[in-house]
């Protein structure tokens, strides 16, 4: 029960020449609102704290939001977004609790992460799953959706083939000219183990239905005559990307990776430019060899051109995808030293030459990194160098537990020469071979027999900004590449030397990568258009005769 209290209001003192309060009464203001309107505005403006009124809320049109959400929302954790009843468009819309759950998966913003040496622009960003701009860009099954995300904002990239000949002709006779492709496809397996690698993107496509469309749309619109895939799925590649390659024309070789992986890497090819003289998959699993004790594979294949004949115009073609893990540069010296000892076996013909080689693939590796300089140079110092450098993934390696002689025990059968001991019956390559071998055992550098050159210069050739191969939410570099045997040069032009021991290539053309910068225009890897977090690396050849 509430008590009413009693309350008297002192009067102001009267005096003869006192007036009273209001001057005026209060009918003689237009009225009561305007009145109140007044007495507001003067208390307003006396206030050392005024507020900042910009409409009416009920009586004034909304104006149009000038910002995205990428400006007015916090890296670190998305703000609770309030609406009220009456500021929501329809009646049936959306409440803002189920909103906000919407507005998890683009927590970290669209594009790619900063280095921590600078800062980045703000960026645009793929709508909320929940968005009404979605229902403009519907996902049938097996049709490619527009390049477009749901803010309008185009997701595809633009890239141009350079042009690399000389003006000067090679007088070879009859050139055999084709395309190679080396292009990491994202396992939707993998991207739904490491989701953390994808917030800036819309989980609509991620889904394979909308990724598996878009990828044979970009592997028929390139149409490589080789193809070189890696974190290719095996229920994926059984029923789906295999069938659809054979339509094609390609024929496929697949190697899964060991233990219970469910990715792997492949190759195809235009059956109407090769055939296939031998495949050869590799397995980097050893049994009771630490250093080998990963479930990466490679696969080789050696091709021959349609309608030549004798070895002179095969071609030794590998794919690979090496060990992640940036603190382990030990295993991955291992597992490229024990996948060229096997081209090393498979490329050598009957006359004592090598085949051309084309070496593709995901070498989680950057350029100019140890890793990288072994492969180009033939030959790396290894010995007291940090474990955790030889990748130059990280710019402050964690591991930093030292190389140390010998890389690999005896009993993997692999010389420091990356050659299997022993490989032939010659004996004078049969004592070089045993030399090197004890020479490995004491030695501190690693060495290959091969001449190789990436197809890519790291570098865009008008900015001079570095090439971008893969990016995600947490990092954009260039671990990707084809590397291929260059053709000797002589007074004529390019054209293998008759004395050369290893035939070559003509590098004609490539087509262009992309900066960092124009990742970021496109919302970054995945988005609407390009489905996997890496790009298509693709280069065209020209095999002399």
């Amino acid at each position: 029960m509430y008590r009413r209290l009693s309350v008297k209001y002192a009067s102001p003192p009267t005096t003869p020449n006192s007036k009273p309060m209001f001057v005026r009464p209060l009918s003689a203001v237009s009225s009561a609102p305007a009145a109140a309107a007044a007495v507001w505005r003067q208390w307003y403006w006396r206030s050392p704290f005024p507020l900042i009124i910009t409409r009416n809320p009920f009586t004034s049109p909304r104006p149009p939001c000038p910002f995205t959400w990428s400006e007015s929302r916090s890296t670190d954790r998305p703000r609770p977004l309030h609406l009220s009843a009456g500021l929501m468009k329809t009646p049936d819309a959306e409440p803002p609790v189920k909103r906000r759950k919407s507005l998890e998966c683009e927590r970290s913003g669209g594009g790619v992460q900063p280095s921590p040496k600078r800062s980045a622009p703000r960026e645009r960003r793929e709508p909320s799953p929940h968005s009404a701009t979605d229902a403009a860009f519907p996902l049938p099954s097996g049709r490619l959706s527009p390049c477009l995300d749901g803010t309008g904002i185009k997701t595809e990239l633009k890239r141009q083939w350079e042009d690399l000949t000389e003006s000067r002709a090679s007088i070879s006779v009859g050139p055999f000219d084709f395309s190679v492709m080396s292009y990491n496809i994202l396992s939707q397996e993998l991207l739904l183990s490491n989701p953390y690698l994808y917030k800036h993107c819309n989980p609509r496509v991620l889904e394979w239905r909308h990724r598996f469309p878009n990828l044979i749309h970009e592997l028929e619109q390139h149409a490589a005559d080789i193809m070189c895939l890696q974190e290719v799925q095996e229920d994926h590649y059984q029923k789906q990307i295999k069938p659809s390659l054979e339509q094609l024309g390609y024929h496929c070789e697949y190697k899964r990776r060991t233990g219970r992986k469910l990715d792997g890497c492949m190759v195809a090819f235009k059956k109407s430019h090769f055939t296939l003289l031998s495949s050869h998959p590799v397995e980097f699993f050893r049994h009771g060899i630490s250093i080998l004790d990963r479930d990466n594979v490679g696969l080789i294949v050696v091709l021959k051109p349609v309608g030549a004949s004798g070895s002179e115009r095969n071609v030794c073609v590998v794919t690979t995808h090496l060990l992640y893990n940036p603190r382990r540069g030990d295993i991955k010296l291992a597992q490229l030293a024990l996948l060229l000892a096997e081209i090393s076996r498979v490329a050598r013909q009957d006359d004592g030459t090598t085949c051309p080689i084309l070496l593709c693939g995901d070498f989680n590796s950057v350029p100019a990194s140890p890793l990288y300089t072994f492969i180009t140079d033939s030959k790396l110092e290894y010995a007291g160098m940090p474990i955790g450098k030889v990748s130059g993934q990280e710019e402050s390696p964690r591991g930093q537990r030292i190389l140390t002689s010998p890389l690999w025990p005896s009993s993997l059968g692999i010389s420091q020469l990356c050659q299997y001991e022993a490989q032939t019956n010659e004996p004078d390559v049969k004592e070089s071979g045993q030399q090197g071998s004890k020479k490995g055992l004491n030695s501190t550098s690693i060495e290959h027999g091969f001449k190789l050159t990436s197809a890519y210069s790291h570098y865009l050739k008008e900015s001079g900004c570095r090439e971008i191969t893969t990016c995600h939410s947490r990092t954009a570099i260039t671990v990707d590449y084809i590397f291929y045997s260059p053709a000797q040069r002589d007074e004529s032009g390019f054209t293998e030397c008759s004395a050369a021991p290893q035939r070559g290539l003509q590098l004609l053309s490539r087509l262009a990568l992309v900066s960092e910068a124009e990742l970021r225009e496109v919302n970054g890897l995945p988005n609407q258009c390009h489905s996997s977090d890496h790009l298509p690396l693709i280069a065209r050849f020209r095999l002399h005769s």
